[in-house]
């Protein structure tokens, strides 16, 4: 069975997290996850149990546990689906004037295609303010 801990002091090491889940059950493994740029903890880890009788015993004793000051968070890990790949999701896009951009970010037409993006030759989209492109 695959634990997810979360709550997880930053000073704690895989060995720790081990050390905790062994008196239920063989563990199979401990991992607390580091952030990839700083190398340091990011507060959460996975424990693999042998068998789920043990990972069950694990997550009743250790839930709210707690564990080097703060109280642990844990429960059994859900499989990763095709939408957790971490980052910031959704929002969609971020046209300053709207229309389609071409290729690629900061393209403004030419032989990429694309309407020119965020600026427009007359600036008819800014209403009765009669904005000139020579004025800026």
């Amino acid at each position: 069975m695959n634990i997810y801990v979360a709550n997880v002091p930053y000073s704690v090491k895989d060995q720790d997290l081990r050390e905790l889940f062994e008196p239920f059950g063989e563990v199979t493994s401990a991992k607390i996850i580091m952030d990839k740029v700083t190398n340091r903890s990011r507060g959460f880890g996975f424990v693999e149990m042998s068998d789920d009788n043990s990972g069950r015993a694990a997550i009743e004793g250790t839930n709210g546990k707690n564990f080097h000051g703060r109280d642990l968070v844990v429960n059994e890990a859900r499989p990763r689906t095709e939408g957790d790949r971490g980052g910031f999701g959704g929002g969609g896009g971020r046209s300053f004037g709207g229309g389609d951009r071409g290729g690629f970010r900061g393209d403004r037409g030419g032989d990429r295609g694309g309407d020119r993006g965020g600026y427009r030759s007359d600036r008819g989209d800014r209403g009765d303010r009669g904005f000139r492109r020579d004025e800026y």
